[in-house]
Formats: C-alpha cells, sequence, structure tokens
C-alpha cells in the first residue's frame, strides 16, 4: 500500500456506533436487522464445542424418540444467535452485561427455521454516580412463521453521552 493510500485511509471519519443512555425510551422498540436461517451444521458444531453432550441435538433417532419431528437446533445456539442479532441495536457501544431475566423458550427450532428478533426497551435508570444507568430490554425472537422460538429480558450499564466508554 502507497503512503498516500495509507494516509487517506487514516483520515477516514471514525463512524460512532452504538447508542447511549438518552437514546433509550421505555416503551422504544426496535426490530433487529437481518435474521438468520439455521442449519443442522451449526447446530452440531456448536453443540460439539460447548461440550453440550446431549443427544437430544446430535442424535435423530433419539430426538424422535422423545417426541421431536427430527433433530432440533441447539436451544443455547438460538439464545446467542437472537442475542447476537440484537447487539448492533442494544449494546454496540458496549458497557457491563448486567445479566439476563426470565427466559424462556417456546417452540423447538429445527434445521432450515430462520430467526428473527424485536426488542422492546422495558426499564432505565440514571446510576446515582452519574455517568450512565442500567437499562433493560424484554427481547422476543420468532421463526419465520411467527411463532416465538424465546423471550427473555436483558440488561447492560450503558453510559451517558460525553462518558468515556
Amino acid at each position: 500500500m502507497k503512503s498516500d493510500e495509507l494516509n487517506s485511509l487514516m483520515d477516514a471519519p471514525v463512524r460512532v456506533r452504538g447508542r447511549l443512555f438518552e437514546d433509550y425510551e421505555v416503551g422504544q422498540e426496535f426490530i433487529h436487522h437481518w435474521g438468520r436461517t439455521m442449519t443442522q451444521a451449526d447446530s452440531v458444531l456448536f453443540t460439539t464445542l460447548t461440550l453440550h453432550f446431549n443427544p437430544t441435538y446430535t442424535n435423530e433417532e433419539y430426538a424422535k424418540a422423545i417426541g421431536h419431528e427430527r433433530t432440533p437446533v441447539n436451544p443455547l445456539l438460538v439464545f446467542n444467535t437472537i442475542l447476537g442479532l440484537s447487539v448492533e441495536d442494544l449494546s454496540e457501544a458496549g458497557g457491563p452485561f448486567l445479566g439476563i431475566d426470565n427466559l424462556r423458550y417456546g417452540v423447538p427450532v429445527y434445521p432450515g427455521d430462520t430467526l428473527y428478533g424485536s426488542s422492546t426497551v422495558i426499564a432505565k435508570r440514571l446510576s446515582s454516580a452519574g455517568g450512565g444507568g442500567p437499562v433493560s430490554w424484554r427481547t422476543v425472537g420468532s421463526n419465520q412463521r411467527g411463532e416465538k422460538v424465546i423471550e427473555y429480558e436483558r440488561t447492560n450499564l450503558i453510559r451517558t453521552s460525553g462518558t468515556k466508554a
């Protein structure tokens, strides 16, 4: 790369990503981008890499014997996928993750299902120390048929404008 090309890259504007505490209002809704189609390979790889040795997610005959139509996608992967879809809208600016509450799974997810997410701001409170505060969202994940596959509440500590990350 030539030095003038490098200098032009160095002069490129920095895009500020994510939202700050002031950008959230209770009741505000977000429809998260894109969606994600789950594959059998996604589920098997995730299940193996996380040492989740439950035959429900790797053995089709076992899954059928316990009532599934076929091998379902690992529900922890479903959770991680919906959480990941929400990051750009909710917590991309950073800040400590404070936890998940009231997690509930809906209908099973099977390979070939496409997942979509949406979130609603359910609470925000400015910290007495200033500089930000906890913001909580209720997130719902649905499949391509609009059936609920997961819902949970998540809280992050979000900084205010003028506060360093």
